[in-house]
């Protein structure tokens, strides 16, 4: 894969005192780390020694896990007339690797990977849109208004000559971006899925088509993103038969991803369904430019609303870390094993009391934060901290601009 190809640094780095979480392997309570200026772990031990020509991060006690994996963001900068830069919810928020979900398709994805993904000091991916304009207009010109605007061939040739960063293709399943055509984009991102040998993740919104649908046919390691969305005839707590088939859809493998968003995150379908034992498998943001000052913020906080929900710590982090690494195929095992890339995020979780609010403007109080220290890519400690919301800034979730849903 392309990712983890963070340069050599001027000097090694050791990172003293952290308390690691969301690792496979048994590690004690407390650990040192030195990373090689290769990038890659050099040494894990309960205490090493630093050298004169080490730049030092003193964890003070502070976590240490896998680095944080964002697998739904908007980061086609300039390409799209939704999406943040990297660096807006990149490492400066804890966050070492982002997935892009379907910004750009296979007409302007060179653009995307050169002037984006090559230049990042983050590992970014990306899920191709089987629509060839990808997200260059948001809702204003739709991706996926009839066969017209799909090329099959190039879509299939985009894929093959960028497999080191196309990890998936992206449909958006949703009478606002469709119409009527209802199921058909998802049997051909299906297609798509099975000559490739890669997964699809779908984006769920307004029906037709429904979720009921929509899950028998996916098949396992396929995403279904803003999978806690709260609208009519979009939950999947809206009937028993429905929330049976999310059960079967999980229990076959199939990634029940958060994709907060503007328009697409409830705490009462997120609560309902985690204390009835569905949790999601991973948790991401859907960070674009219409979400972050409204109801999103980033990673950490997105993180800190699920585990108020009743997700535990561990589990939140695994959500975040590892399971998103698996969700697109990277290496999970032994991450801190001598020789492996570094890639991780330093953080803690404090007690506080945040009022923030879901996708429908209902407002909950977190009363944990998770709150990023560093994101350490490679040999270099990037310090991080949640984003505070531009002053003023609401929670709707519709654009008056350009009527964006999520």
């Amino acid at each position: 894969m392309f990712g983890n190809r963070f340069p050599e640094a001027k000097q090694p780095l050791l990172i003293k005192g952290a308390k690691p979480v969301g690792f496979d392997q048994s590690l004690s309570p407390t650990v040192d780390v030195l990373v090689g200026k290769d990038g890659r772990v050099a040494e894990v031990g309960a205490t090493i020694a630093a050298g004169g020509d080490v730049k030092l991060v003193e964890a003070n006690g502070a976590f240490l896990s896998p680095g944080w994996t964002d697998l739904h963001v908007h980061i086609w900068y300039g390409g799209t007339d939704i999406s943040l830069r990297p660096e807006q919810c990149g490492a400066a928020r804890g966050v070492t690797t982002m997935v892009d979900a379907g910004s750009a398709g296979e007409a302007n994805f060179h653009g995307f990977r050169e002037f984006i993904i090559e230049p990042a000091r983050e590992n970014i991916y990306a899920f191709l849109n089987i629509g060839s304009i990808g997200l260059v207009a948001g809702n204003r010109v739709s991706e996926l208004i009839d066969m017209r605007s799909i090329d099959i061939d190039r879509t299939i040739a985009a894929v093959e000559a960028n497999r080191d960063v196309i990890v998936g293709l992206k449909v958006r399943a949703s009478h606002v971006i469709t119409g009527g055509w209802d199921l058909t984009p998802v049997r051909l991102a299906k297609k798509f899925s099975r000559i490739l040998k890669l997964p699809v993740m779908v984006h769920v919104g307004e029906p037709p088509p429904l979720y009921d649908d929509i899950l028998p046919l996916l098949t396992e390691g396929d995403i279904v993103t803003h999978c806690f969305n709260g609208k009519a005839g979009g939950s999947i707590l809206e009937d028993e038969d429905l929330y049976r088939l999310a059960e079967d859809a999980a229990a076959r493998g199939i990634v029940l991803d958060v994709g907060h968003g503007g328009a697409s995150f409830s705490f009462d379908v997120g609560k309902a369904a985690i204390e009835r034992g569905l949790p999601p498998t991973t948790i991401s943001t859907d960070l674009h430019n219409r979400s972050i000052d409204t109801s999103v913020w980033d990673m950490a906080t997105t993180m800190s609303k699920l585990h108020s929900l009743g997700m535990s710590f561990e589990d939140v982090v695994v959500a975040s870390t590892t399971a998103p690494r698996r969700a697109i195929r990277l290496p999970t095992e032994n991450l801190l094993e001598k020789g492996k890339p570094a890639e991780f995020t330093v953080f803690d979780l404090v007690e506080a009391d945040l009022t923030v609010k879901d996708s429908q403007g209902k407002a909950s109080t977190l009363h944990r934060l998770f709150e990023p220290r560093y994101a350490i890519l490679g040999a270099e400690a990037v310090a991080a901290h949640r984003h505070v919301p531009a002053e003023g800034s609401g929670s709707g979730h519709v654009c008056p601009h350009c009527g964006w849903k999520s």
